[in-house]
Parts: C-alpha cells; structure tokens; sequence
C-alpha cells in the first residue's frame, strides 16, 4: 500500500490595508511616490528582488532633461528621484510582486508569504528589450549577442561589433560602444535614422561607426558564440555574411504586462489601456503610469518625459480615488 504524501497548504501573512501600492520603478514609479507621499497616503513601492530603477539605470548620460545642463548620469538621476521619494515619506521594498488579484476590495498583492492589502494600485511596470526574433538570438544571448552596451561593451574591446536599430537607443548605444570596439556597424532596415538630429550627426562624426543602411539582420551565426550575422538588403532581397563578434540590439521595447493580463484592460500590443489621456485602467482604482502605455513617441527622451508626466498624473489621480 502506497501513502500518499500531502503538502501542507502555503500559509500567508496578510497584511493591514494600505492606501497605495506601486508595483514597479524607474521614472513613472517613483515620481508616483513622490507625489503620493506628499499627499501623506505612505505609498509602499515594489522594485523588484534583483534590479530598480528601469532602463535608465544603464543609461550613461542623460543630456535633454531639464535642470541638468551638463547632462546626468541615468543611474544618479534614477537615485535622486528615489530619495527625493523617501524624503517625502516613502517607502520601498526591493521584493518581486508575484500575482494580484484587482476584482477583490481592497485589492491583493501577494509578494513571498505575503498579501498586501491596497485600496489603491499603480502599475508601473515598465518595459523589455525588444528582441529581433531569430532562434539564434536567443542561442547566442550572453555570447556575443547582448541588449545592454553599458553592460556588456566592455568585453568587445578592440572587436567589430554590429549595433541593430535606427532610434536614439541605438545611436547611444553604437557611440557608447566606440569606447572599446575597433569599429561599430549600425545596421538599419531604412535608409535614414530615427533618431534625433542631434543624436545623428554625432554618429555620422564618429569615425568609428560605420553605417549599414537598407539591411536587416536575419541570422546570427556561430557555434558557441557570435562569429558572423546573415544579413539580408531590403531594397534588393541580396543576401550576405559579414563577420562581427557582437551583436547588440537596440529595436525598441515591449511592455512588461505578464502580471496584469488577466487583470485590466490591455491592447493588442499588450500596453495598459487607460481613459484617454488619463492613468486610470478599466478598474477602479488601479491606475498605469509609464512605459506601459502605448505612447507614440519617437525618440527616448521623450519617453522619459512622458514616463514622468504619467507618474505625476497617476500618483495625484489616488486622491480621487480615497
């Protein structure tokens, strides 16, 4: 006779209900605390268990954004927004957030053995590097193929290195990379940039950035690590090999909306849908700020600004909501 062993079921703390609850960083995240806190609603923000701050943690200088007419390094600019936070009395707790449920009042957050209890929810969740999508992508990611220069660059010193995309992302990451590369290729599908004139003429001046134009990547290629991309010209349909020892990625982002699917409203994209120009979600009370809206914007600087303006709106819209 076989005994079967049962696992005792999983027991939770719940905890006493909070005004406000921010699941995320970066920009959005913590400019919602900042003005929740001076509301006195004590918001508790969520980072995430390994990294805080967003994509601008690995940004090296911020150079349009007003008040720093030097330019800021992304890292500090995301640690002065974060104390200016705690000065107003938030709270932050470097722990990953696993499931929620927002049909339930006050709404439930479960993050390790807890529940957290909320009358209000901003999600501010961010975004992900875009991939190109190829298996051997994902094959090759942390040999030789990489999203983050900041990062990475420092093991590509004295190689060619390919950088693909056209937005100021990609032109940032392809200058920053001169540092340590003998050469970068820019490889774009079109056959002008994206991003900003200012952002382009500093690539075009640069003489070790190459520009590959009408041309996309569509293999990486190597046993055990990048040694060469099939590339293919999207004018003619003619298809080459080139060696690199690096391919970075720079194509844009996608929204980080896993943990809120079933929850709210999204597009087909998988942004939070939100009341025209507003922060609310199709709940009451739960509200999106930052990337995870769908904003046309063409370059990252605006982003940033919009990332903060929605974090404003979203942290000042929890008082209608109490």
């Amino acid at each position: 006779r076989v005994r079967q062993h049962h696992q005792p079921a999983r027991t939770y703390h719940v905890t006493d209900v909070r005004n406000v609850i921010i699941i995320g960083s970066g920009p959005a995240g913590y400019t919602a605390a900042i003005y929740a806190a001076r509301a006195q609603l004590s918001p508790l923000l969520f980072e995430g268990a390994v990294t805080a701050g967003g994509a601008l943690m690995n940004t090296t200088e911020v150079e349009n954004f007003p008040g720093f007419p030097h330019g800021i390094d992304g890292f500090q600019l995301m640690q002065n927004v974060r104390e200016q936070a705690t000065r107003f009395g938030a709270r932050f707790a470097q722990a990953m957030v696993t499931s929620v449920d927002f049909e339930s009042h006050p709404r439930r957050l479960v993050c390790g053995d807890q529940v957290i209890l909320a009358r209000s929810v901003i999600i501010a969740t961010g975004s992900g590097y875009r991939e190109i999508g190829l298996p051997n992508e994902k094959r090759l990611s942390g040999r030789g193929v990489s999203w983050c220069a900041t990062c990475d660059g420092f093991f590509f010193r004295d190689q060619t290195i390919a950088v693909v995309g056209g937005g100021d992302s990609a032109v940032e990451e392809a200058t920053f990379l001169t540092k340590f590369a003998s050469k970068v290729v820019l490889i774009h599908r079109r056959d002008s940039l994206r991003a900003s004139k200012i952002m382009a003429e500093r690539a075009f001046a640069n003489p070790k950035i190459e520009m590959l134009w009408n041309t996309e990547v569509t293999d990486v290629l190597g046993a055990e690590k990048v040694e060469a991309l099939e590339l293919r010209n999207t004018v003619t349909g003619e298809v080459s090999k080139r060696d690199f020892t690096g391919l970075f990625v720079a194509i844009g982002h996608i929204p980080r909306s896993e943990l809120v699917t079933s929850q709210v409203t999204l597009n087909e994209e998988g942004y939070v849908s939100v009341e025209g120009r507003s922060t609310r979600t199709n709940l009451k009370g739960v509200f999106a700020c930052g990337e995870m809206l769908d904003w046309e914007a063409p370059t990252g600087g605006y982003l940033l600004t919009a990332s903060l303006a929605s974090g404003w709106r979203a942290g000042q819209s929890i008082l209608t909501n109490l």
